[in-house]
């Protein structure tokens, strides 16, 4: 559209003015990434952007960040680098030019801007010393390095946590944790798995950082947290030592491994209990047991299973730590129970040798094999009582008995009925252990008993063979006969009174001498006949003739009146002498 007064040569020779015009402009916009020359604003160049941004640089927020400062041509005029300490300040606040100020906004932690600033919005037409010359455009390349804001709390996510929680750390609480610790760019300060040691610690009485004092609030044993602390909850603007500069916020990925209080008392849970419990322990005891034994995070550091052995000891005297010897009063043989025991009541502060470090708490899983105490006697349960009984078993009798041998957790060690023949033995004689021969008497034939041994009664601490060192042992039993014995030194007794011519009784040929026929015929019919008892569980004739020779004291094969005497008066006439 033109003038109606224009002629066309004159509308030609405009538009083609125009066109150069604007081809002049777009070379000059085109143009500016190489030499901005004169602009009016800043040129921002973010040559490397982070995959994952937490939050972007507004105004208002305190940022600390690396950088160069260049000309348009290249050469450098300042540099945090080269002084070692990166720039910190506040966004909008005029802590530094106005054309950075403007630049930073939007940026995110490790990304890379280029900055070009004009000089109305760096150092303008004064410069800055004879650095900056007058009316000069700079350029700045930084990397940010950390951010964060007074209205800033700890952030905190939680990465995992145990289905069962039982128990959240609270103020006063001892905690044991490893960690990864880092700046916000990601550069490690610490880590506690380099050490291949936990960071122990009280909570919320100052010995951390105030952001950890509150981070690990509420955490569980096995949790698993990420935290981001700002800096005036971490360690503020002097920072710490050379690995944690001023003004550094920290992000922490902390496993929390233990957790217990100084007050607490050891925890038990009961989880499995026998029944009946006809006793539960006390002090004193001596005890044998199975346990597992595990941090409370899970990992085990000892079990008794691995030496395919029980642990053996007395209770409540101090042989044990004294979380476990409190832990095991009160347990009923065969029960399963969990002790909880914090280390002041475990291994304290020193822990014990390369397995359990200091200050843990630990748990055992504890299966009770059997206890008993040292005044314990042979306990005896009659299971089954014979309806006719004219007789039981006592010392010196001869008897035969069945018995099934086990340990208090029912593994089986002897039975008789792996034989062809019932067990025998004359009680008293010392042929078996105590508590079983003690336990064997008083029975009728036919009557059955669950019998207790003490290992005092039994095989002691050393054990016998599959017998474990003090083991207390269960037999069962059954008295299948029972011939009655002689005292002890004799070899046949009158169950009625003896005859009061009792050499003419046994000089059967009346030739004023018993030979070994005459007296065997004689002690046999006294037998037959009920009035008298040979020794059981020999041969008989074997035992006449050990009574004959005893008679027979000048050795000639026979007996005179003057030899023969009665072992009852012997024995009154040995006693008679000992008193005289």
């Amino acid at each position: 559209c033109f003038p109606a007064n224009t002629s066309l040569s004159v509308y030609i020779f405009l538009k083609m003015v125009r066109r150069i015009i604007l081809s002049l402009l777009l070379a000059t916009w085109f143009s500016v990434d190489c030499n901005p020359g004169p602009i009016d604003d800043i040129a921002v160049d973010r040559y490397f952007i982070p995959k994952r941004c937490i939050r972007e640089v507004k105004s208002g927020d305190f940022v600390r960040y690396h950088y160069n400062g260049t000309f348009t041509d290249g050469k450098l005029f300042d540099s945090s680098y080269d002084r070692g300490s990166a720039f910190f300040g506040q966004v909008g606040q005029k802590w530094q030019i106005a054309g950075v100020d403007k630049g930073i906004l939007g940026m995110c932690v490790n990304e890379r801007r280029r900055i070009t600033v004009p000089p109305h919005l760096a150092y303008g037409s004064q410069g800055a010393g004879d650095k900056v010359p007058p009316d000069t455009t700079l350029v700045f390349d930084l990397v940010l390095l950390d951010i964060f804001n007074r209205a800033d709390q700890v952030q905190t996510k939680v990465i995992s946590t145990p289905k069962k929680c039982k128990r959240s750390v609270m103020r006063t609480d001892f905690v044991r944790f490893h960690f990864n610790g880092t700046l916000l760019d990601g550069t490690v300060f610490d880590s506690s798995y380099k050490r291949s040691q936990t960071q122990d610690s009280v909570v919320g009485e100052g010995w951390l950082i105030k952001g950890l004092d509150e981070g690990l609030l509420g955490m569980c044993v096995g949790e698993i947290r990420h935290f981001i602390i700002p800096p005036f909850l971490a360690f503020g603007e002097k920072g710490y030592g050379t690995e944690i500069p001023p003004h550094a916020s920290l992000v922490y990925h902390i496993l929390l491994e233990d957790l217990h209080n100084p007050k607490d008392d050891i925890i038990v849970e009961v989880m499995e209990a026998p029944e009946p419990c006809t006793r539960t322990s006390v002090a004193g005891d001596y005890i044998r047991y199975h346990y597992n034994a595990s941090f409370l995070n899970g990992i085990t550091f000892d079990s008794s299973y691995q030496y395919n052995h029980t642990y053996n000891t007395y209770i409540g005297m101090g042989y044990v730590i004294a979380g476990i010897d409190k832990g095991l009063q009160g347990v009923c043989t065969g029960e399963r129970r969990r002790i909880i025991l914090p280390p002041h009541l475990a291994y304290g502060q020193q822990g014990a040798g390369k397995d359990i470090p200091g200050s843990a708490v630990l748990v055992f899983d504890i299966h009770v094999i059997d206890f008993h105490g040292v005044k314990d006697t042979v306990q005896v349960d009659i299971t089954h009582k014979s309806e006719a009984c004219n007789e039981t078993s006592e010392v010196n009798d001869f008897i035969q008995y069945h018995y099934n041998c086990s340990l208090l957790d029912g593994t089986l060690l002897f039975t008789s009925r792996d034989y062809e023949t019932p067990q025998d033995v004359v009680l008293g004689g010392g042929k078996i252990i105590d508590g079983l021969d003690e336990a064997l008497r008083n029975m009728c034939v036919g009557e059955r008993r669950t019998v207790i041994v003490p290992p005092h009664l039994g095989h002691g601490e050393k054990g016998a063979g599959i017998v474990p060192g003090s083991a207390v042992l269960r037999f069962e039993l059954e008295l299948v006969s029972l011939q009655k014995g002689v005292p002890e030194g004799y070899l046949f007794i009158w169950l009625k009174e003896s005859p009061v011519q009792l050499f003419e009784e046994l000089d059967i040929n009346q030739d004023q001498q018993v030979s070994l026929e005459e007296f065997s015929q004689f002690i046999k019919q006294q037998v037959s006949e009920g009035k008298g008892r040979l020794k059981p569980a020999q041969d008989p004739d074997s035992v006449i003739m050990d009574m004959f020779k005893n008679q027979d004291r000048n050795a000639d094969g026979l007996i005179t009146q003057d030899e023969l005497k009665l072992k009852v008066d012997e024995d009154a006439e040995k006693t008679h002498h000992e008193e005289l």
